[in-house]
């Protein structure tokens, strides 16, 4: 006699297969595009947030931006005046007169050279128009005299029948004007604090980190630093460079406003490569109308010749150690800046992208790691919870890993 079998048959005791899941489909190498896809996802958006943080509070970013600059670049007179052993604020006003006799002066020998040259500049633009008058005269363009009373009647025509849009453009130009009075204030208030306090208010900044990121914070915002002062002086010295070799091939070839054009050259390079050309542009302008073909191709020559001279040796030998960026990236830095934000974007993109570029240089080697803390950085946060939490992490015993009851 047989017993019935309870444990069931060979089948029924065989395991089941298991159903395979959505994530046993996907590959590996899906799975760390995902990862990384939706991780750069965030990363741009939070870029996007900020810039669109920046271009509405432009009022305010870019006074201090540029202040931020001047500070660079005063800062070290300011520094060495100290260790010479002046008091800091006669230090301070010492080099802020000296930097408002350079610039004043600087414009005031624009307007004089301005002034000096405007009668023979408009006698040589009455004879130009002269020139260009009996050039249209000829065939294909046949122009007469009543053809320009015609073209004229019709100008003054359309700036009547547009006067309202004049108007609302000359109550637009007030309000501007008035909001670079305030900017030019905000800069001037910022510059002066800066220089007063600086790292007063940078070690505040520090302390709104957590504590164990302000090392990294502190090391990378000094290297920071460190780079924008390079930057700024070697970038004085790259647009001096060529403001003087655009200025003296213009003087030389007899141009009217030699020095303005200098000046010019002087104040855009301060846009790095893209500045030096278009300022040159205007210079061969001028030398084309006023002074004629010739002058105005040797005139291009002179702006190439000072283009190459900081493309292949300013940028890679002096700007290259201080902003350690690629030429290229510079160019499309410059270029993406002025798409962004037009001429501050151009201004501040490649500062932006130096600073940017040590500062997580810095924090991904490491270098911040082991090194003591400043004692007026270690000091407890503002929040209280936050205080007592790092307070009980500092109390945990390594033997047990607990804190003490």
């Amino acid at each position: 006699m047989r017993l019935p079998s309870f444990g069931g048959t060979s089948a029924e005791k065989s395991p089941r297969p298991a159903t395979a899941s959505a994530d046993d489909t996907v590959s590996r190498g899906m799975k760390i595009a995902g990862a990384w896809g939706w991780r750069i996802l965030v990363v741009l958006a939070c870029l996007a947030a900020l810039v669109w943080l920046i271009e509405t509070l432009s009022e305010i970013v870019v006074p201090f931006l540029i202040a931020l600059l001047i500070s660079a670049l005063l800062k070290p007179f300011v520094t060495g005046l100290v260790h010479r052993r002046w008091p800091k604020w006669i230090a301070i006003v010492a080099v802020l007169l000296a930097a408002i006799v350079v610039f004043g002066g600087l414009i005031l020998l624009v307007v004089l050279e301005v002034r000096s040259g405007l009668p023979a500049l408009e006698k040589e633009t009455t004879s130009r128009i002269k020139v260009i008058q009996d050039f249209l005269a000829g065939p294909p363009f046949n122009l007469t005299t009543s053809d320009y009373t015609k073209y004229i009647n019709d100008a003054v025509k359309a700036l009547q029948s547009s006067s309202s849009k004049l108007l609302s453009g000359a109550l637009t130009g007030a309000v501007t004007g008035v909001h670079l009075l305030a900017d030019a204030l905000l800069c001037v208030f910022a510059t002066i604090f800066m220089l007063i306090d600086g790292d007063g208010v940078w070690k505040w900044v520090v302390r709104l980190f957590p504590k164990r990121a302000r090392g990294a914070v502190d090391g990378a915002g000094q290297s920071g630093w460190i780079t924008l002062t390079t930057f700024v002086r070697v970038q004085i010295f790259v647009a001096a460079v060529d403001g003087l070799g655009v200025g003296l091939v213009a003087f030389f070839l007899g141009l009217p406003l030699a020095v303005p054009i200098g000046v010019l050259v002087f104040l855009a390079s301060f846009i790095p490569v893209v500045g030096a050309i278009v300022s040159g542009v205007f210079a061969v302008v001028i030398a084309l109308v006023f002074v004629g073909p010739i002058q105005a191709i040797i005139m291009l020559a002179g702006v190439l010749g000072v283009h190459l001279l900081e493309a292949h040796v300013l940028q890679p030998l002096v700007m290259g150690n201080a902003v350690k960026v690629h030429p290229l990236a510079v160019v499309f830095a410059v270029a993406g800046g002025s798409y962004v934000a037009g001429i501050p974007g151009a201004l501040f993109a490649v500062p932006t992208i130096a600073v940017l570029n040590v500062m997580i240089s810095y924090v991904a080697r490491g270098d911040w790691r082991g090194k003591p803390l400043a004692p007026e950085l270690g000091s407890g946060p503002s929040n209280s919870k936050e205080a007592g939490e790092e307070r009980a992490a500092e109390e945990v015993v390594p033997e047990t890993g607990h804190a003490p009851q």
